[in-house]
């Protein structure tokens, strides 16, 4: 009788054993956790969803956010609790109510406006008050699970232009200006400048520049900055250089000028090649004077229109006494005669 009992004990402790482990060792072993987006634009929104893997109900979970980069927007799945930097979405299946088992919840965030650097940050969500519709109690999650997003604005990659006025002589330094602007141009820490050419044959090119400490540098032999690289980035940022540029002949000059990130392997944040010709300075041509070609003589009399015109009544008269004078010497011999 006493080994019946014993046996009957041995079983009943294996059976609260084997009842216990069932109660604590459930978990939500197909928890899947994701947000929409990695990264995220000033008035662009993320959502964060949660997918339990199994129908659930009962669930609170906690999301800790950034509230200087993102503010809360909206929540599905649950009585919501705002707490400035804190979700909170509660949920209890009511069997019989009108709530039902649920599967999954989300929450959705918006990245603030204003925002001129890459921010990272993160999302972190713990869940506790976990069960089944049955009621079973699963396990609570409380190391916090961690989803790491990037808030930042819409970058405008950065421009690179060499600006110089007037003809280039060979020998002779030319005022140069490199500039390297961005409307919103994305930080960096640690940049520098370098420059390659292409030269006609045997020919060369210097683009020298001097530092705050009177120290000249040819951007094409050293490059420009510090050893460490310089920052640049921000809203309208706008960098620039005064360089002089020293042609050694004629012909077409090819300089292409980099920005660089010293932070990562001197990667080429921005490039552009600039074709420079170098030509002949042209006298200006100035057209001859026009000859003044002298009048040619005219020998003809030159008629002139005398200035009054003569008088005709005596002329008329002149004219007819030599006829009454002829006429009347006629007549007189005709008559002798007979």
């Amino acid at each position: 009788m006493k080994k019946i009992v014993n046996v009957i004990a041995i079983f009943l402790v294996l059976f609260l054993l084997t009842f216990t482990v069932n109660i604590y060792a459930a978990t939500l072993d197909n928890l899947d956790i994701k947000t929409d987006k990695e990264t995220v634009h000033p008035g662009e929104t993320v959502t964060l969803n949660v997918a339990f893997g199994q129908e659930m109900g009962a669930y609170t979970v906690n999301v800790d956010y950034d509230e200087n980069l993102l503010e809360y927007v909206s929540a599905e799945g649950g009585t919501t609790n705002n707490t400035g930097s804190k979700v909170i979405v509660v949920y209890y299946y009511n069997a019989g109510g009108s709530e039902t088992p649920r599967s999954s919840m989300s929450v959705t965030f918006k990245a603030k406006e204003g925002i001129i650097t890459t921010n990272p940050t993160d999302l972190s969500i713990t869940l506790t008050g976990l069960g089944d519709p049955d009621a079973n109690s699963i396990d609570d999650i409380t190391v916090p699970i961690v989803k790491n997003l990037i808030v930042e604005p819409v970058y405008v990659d950065y421009d690179i232009s060499l600006n110089y006025t007037g003809e280039i002589i060979p020998k002779e330094e030319k005022d140069m200006e490199i500039v390297i602007s961005s409307s919103m141009g994305k930080n960096y820490e640690h940049t520098r400048i370098i420059a390659e050419v292409v030269t006609p044959n045997g020919e060369s090119v210097k683009l020298l520049a001097t530092d705050s400490q009177s120290l000249e540098h040819d951007i094409i032999q050293s490059g420009w900055g510090s050893a460490d690289g310089d920052s640049i980035g921000g809203k309208d940022v706008v960098k620039k250089l005064a360089t002089r540029g020293v042609f050694s002949g004629y012909g077409d000059y090819s300089i292409t000028l980099k920005l660089i990130d010293r932070d990562n392997s001197d990667s080429i944040i921005a490039s552009k090649t600039f074709t420079i010709a170098v030509k002949e300075k042209t006298a200006e041509i100035v057209p001859p004077a026009e000859e003044q070609v002298p009048p040619v003589a005219d020998n003809k009399p030159q008629q002139t229109t005398p200035s009054t015109l003569p008088k005709t009544g005596n002329t008329i008269y002149l004219s007819i006494l030599p006829i009454v004078a002829i006429l009347t010497i006629a007549y007189i011999s005709l008559r002798k005669k007979k």
